[in-house]
């Protein structure tokens, strides 16, 4: 990573979480220069006990010394316990709204964006990226400032002790720091990969989790176990890289530390033998070059979760800055009302350059009509419910709703009035009644009933010992597939949409669940403008338009009976699907 990109991202993250806390971290920086100023009593107390105290057997001066050094202990305490209360604190409250601010901005971000993702892999960037934010807002900032000041006035101190014993001692010191900030260059982009190898682990494990009857049902528990094993050892060797440049700071510290040590023993005893220094005031020199080397080390150490935190932070600041889906700039047509009427004006759609999935689609879809799509795997019918979702955006062309450009409509506006029924659509863990009311938490008993009733859920649940209270488990897995469908119904039927689409809504059902659902998607599509794929040809024979979509066009357009009469591409999927 470029020095121009660590720059950028410091500079973000001063502005975005260091500046707006000033007056809390200089508080915080207050209490850490008090912590210190009480902490540099001790060294002058034990020079005084040395040289003035004993030497004059004054117990009058040795009380007051006492007195002091412990008033400074007691303020070293009371400072300490305030400044974790109040940065850790702050750090931790400022990690809870981090991810907040994440998950929100993961939310509106487009389809294709979690298409292209793994779940626990974004779970990762909610919370875990963040949390090196707590090095910044918390001790670690305030300690690295209140450090280096700490270090610069003991530094005038001990020039004043002896200025040549002083530079001895600070030479080995820069040193350490040269090695110091080369190390953290090396391991900046360590920590960031280390972020995305952390995400894809736990990605891959969450995939593991949720698939594991599909891998207990095809055996393949050896084979997961070593995609998942190659996973960890990958994290193993990214951390390994980072411990051997953290090893190299701590070895380092200790033999440049020992070495000024060494020499400053030498250097004060040879004064000493000289006459031009007291005992009392190497003990003190020692002790404040104790004082001086402590946040420089310590800054080792800090300097270590800032560089870490700044790989987190890298991370989601290309996140943050990621283009919504609803871009307030773009989308600037709230839709106050909505009648129906649904048109594609020469739309094309690709999902990757130069592979275009659709090309040059026509056709109208008026309010309250049912347009079902039907073709082979494949041809573009979920595409095309996909644009009217407005979970995708015409390369070319628009999709228009009463003669609105859907690409310049608000989101919100328009899919408050929307529903959808997917082949295997998400059900969430809880109970029955969460999931119905997922749409309208707010529905009433009689609206949630009428729903119910409606996809025929009571069918099935009146066998429930708990009812509608029933829990579903994870995704539903409690319930058979065709009753998953029915309550995915009965959620788009609470939601009471203008606009719906019905993507394999009937391919879970069995016979008898298929006539039960047939009746309440009749009562469903009543009066909305319906868009419904489906392979069961037999489901749409009362629709008032049918599109054969294949390789992107429409080969064929008309109702049922029409296309029959055609004796075309529809003729041959019907003739075929009737003799299976």
């Amino acid at each position: 990573m470029s020095d121009k990109k660590k720059n950028v991202s410091f500079k973000w993250a001063f502005k975005e979480y260091i500046w707006p806390r000033r007056k809390m971290l200089s508080l915080g920086l207050v209490l850490i220069l008090i912590r210190s100023a009480a902490g540099l009593i001790m060294p002058g107390a034990t020079q005084v006990l040395v040289d003035d105290v004993a030497k004059n057997n004054d117990v009058d001066l040795l009380w007051l010394v006492l007195l002091v050094v412990a008033a400074a202990i007691l303020i070293q305490a009371i400072s300490s316990f305030s400044l974790t209360r109040l940065l850790s604190v702050q750090a931790q409250l400022m990690i809870s709204q981090m991810r907040v601010q994440v998950q929100k901005k993961i939310m509106k971000l487009p389809i294709n964006f979690f298409d292209n993702q793994k779940s626990g892999a974004l779970v990762s960037r909610v919370m875990s990226d963040v949390e090196g934010v707590r090095n910044l807002v918390g001790t670690g900032f305030v300690q690295l400032v209140g450090g280096t000041i700490t270090a610069i006035a003991t530094i005038v101190i001990l020039v004043n002790i002896n200025w040549v014993m002083t530079i001895a001692a600070l030479v080995p010191v820069i040193i350490f720091g040269i090695v110091m900030l080369k190390a953290f260059g090396y391991v900046r982009p360590i920590f960031r990969d280390r972020g995305k190898i952390n995400a894809d682990v736990k990605g891959r494990l969450t995939e593991t989790l949720g698939g594991a009857r599909v891998i207990k049902a095809f055996n393949a528990e050896e084979q997961e176990n070593k995609n998942f094993e190659k996973g960890v050892d990958t994290l193993y060797q990214n951390v390994k890289k980072s411990l051997t440049a953290t090893a190299l700071i701590q070895s380092s510290s200790v033999f440049l530390i020992g070495l000024a040590s060494t020499g400053i023993m030498g250097l004060g005893t040879y004064y000493m033998m000289g006459g031009t220094l007291e005992a009392g005031e190497f003990i003190a020199f020692m002790l404040y070059l104790a004082f001086m080397i402590a946040p420089i080390v310590q800054m080792g150490n800090i300097g270590s979760q800032l560089t870490e935190a700044m790989a987190g932070l890298d991370r989601t600041q290309e996140l943050l800055n990621m283009d919504e889906e609803d871009d307030p700039a773009v989308r600037t047509n709230f839709l106050a009302e909505i009648h129906g009427d649904v048109e594609f004006d020469d739309v094309s759609f690709s999902y990757e350059e130069s592979k275009e999935v659709l090309h040059n689609i026509s056709f109208k879809a008026p309010a309250g009509s049912v347009t079902a799509l039907v073709g082979s795997s494949g041809s573009g019918k979920s595409t095309i419910a996909g644009l009217v979702a407005t979970f995708l955006n015409p390369d070319s062309g628009q999709v228009k709703l009463d003669n609105n450009d859907l690409s310049k409509v608000n989101l919100k506006s328009y899919r408050q009035n929307l529903g959808v029924v997917l082949q295997d659509d998400f059900l969430f863990e809880g109970t029955v009644r969460d999931n119905i009311l997922f749409p309208r938490p707010d529905a009433s008993e009689e609206e949630l009933m009428s729903a119910v009733k409606g996809a025929y859920v009571d069918e099935f649940t009146d066998h429930f010992e708990d009812g509608l209270d029933t829990v579903i488990g994870e995704r539903g897995v409690k319930l058979s597939g065709g009753q998953r469908q029915r309550l995915s119904i009965a959620r788009a039927l609470l939601a009471d949409p203008k606009i719906l689409i019905l993507d394999e809504a009937t391919s879970n059902l069995d016979t008898e669940s298929e006539a039960f659902i047939q009746k309440s998607l009749n009562e469903l599509m009543k009066d909305r403008t319906t868009f419904v794929i489906a392979h069961r040809l037999s489901t749409i024979r009362q629709a008032d338009q049918i599109l054969v979509i294949e390789e992107g066009k429409i080969a064929e357009q008309g109702k049922h009976d029409e296309l029959l009469a055609k004796e075309g591409r529809y003729h041959k999927l019907f003739t075929y699907q009737s003799r299976i």
